[in-house]
């Protein structure tokens, strides 16, 4: 079995590319575009614990993503959202372009934070790259410019906002291309870690939790049709994660978009996630965290 490494921060990817660390914790672009960082320097299958968005300017190949591959040539967009797997293969080797990383708590207290989920081109069941023209690469390339203007500028006061306008446009303009492109798109099939994610997403966002509690893993592998133990088996093969490991995941995910975008007290985000007692939700967000509900509320108040 192929060992999958966990980059759990940013400066994980930094000290991957035998780069100095990043200016910013949370976000940084890795700018490959003169042959100095070399793109396939990353292991050859991760997990990625934020988002990254790819823009690649020079020659094509294919990318490990999910159980699949992900195809591009020059002047194609990638993205994957955190706990997502990634990897390299041997025709990524002389590939230039940027990428941007951004941990998901750079985007809490902004509406974004919830908004980029709802992008579908960060989901596993659109696993075929964004290829642009030469109009929209300008384009592309344009905002790429004024992120990393503002990353190597002296961070000052707006820095934050504007980095997070410009995030925000940067998707918006793929939306809108990728719109174009999937008019001539074949629909491709939802993978195992798909249906997963879409089967966690459906039961927070929902009433499950608080119907019927935590999702259990016997759960998602009754609705998986997959017994739990194979389930797990699976999931740790491709992510390096099992089952319940997953269910954390979303859990934390799910508990710092209420704690920072609504005013439920602690008690009520933990009723809503399907906790019986705050404190199990507590001790939980806090072996994850490394900090307290309220304190992690504090912390962006």
């Amino acid at each position: 079995m192929q060992k999958v490494t966990k980059l759990e921060t940013i400066a994980d990817v930094h000290r991957a590319h035998n780069i100095p660390g990043p200016n910013h914790p949370l976000i940084t672009m890795l700018d490959a575009s003169n042959g100095y960082l070399k793109m396939c320097s990353l292991p050859e299958s991760y997990v990625l614990n934020f988002y990254k968005i790819t823009f690649v300017t020079k020659l094509g190949g294919k990318i490990k993503y999910g159980q699949g591959y992900y195809d591009f040539d020059e002047g194609s967009m990638l993205f994957a959202s955190p706990n997502q797997i990634m990897g390299s293969t041997a025709n990524y080797q002389d590939n230039q372009g940027y990428s941007l990383l951004i941990h998901p708590d750079f985007l809490l207290g902004y509406p974004l934070a919830k908004k980029i989920k709802q992008f579908g081109f960060f989901s596993y069941a659109t696993n075929e790259a964004l290829h642009l023209s030469e109009d929209e690469k300008a384009t592309i390339a344009s905002v790429y410019d004024i992120i990393r203007n503002e990353l190597n500028s002296r961070i000052d006061d707006f820095s934050h906002e504007v980095i997070i306008a410009q995030i925000e446009l940067l998707l918006t303009y793929a939306k809108r291309f990728y719109k174009r492109q999937f008019l001539t798109r074949q629909v491709v099939s939802n993978d195992l870690l798909q249906q997963l994610e879409d089967l966690l997403n459906d039961y927070f966002d929902g009433q499950g939790a608080i119907s019927a509690g935590i999702p259990t893993v016997q759960y998602l592998a009754d609705k998986l049709n997959y017994t739990p133990n194979y389930l797990s088996d699976m999931l740790r093969s491709l992510t390096g994660l099992n089952a319940q490991q997953h269910i954390h995941h979303k859990l934390i995910e799910k508990s710092k978009e209420l704690l920072t975008t609504t005013s439920q007290t602690v008690g009520e985000v933990a009723y809503r996630l399907g906790f019986e007692h705050p404190q199990s939700f507590t001790r939980l967000f806090k072996i994850k965290t490394k900090m307290s509900p309220v304190q992690f509320r504090a912390s962006f108040n």
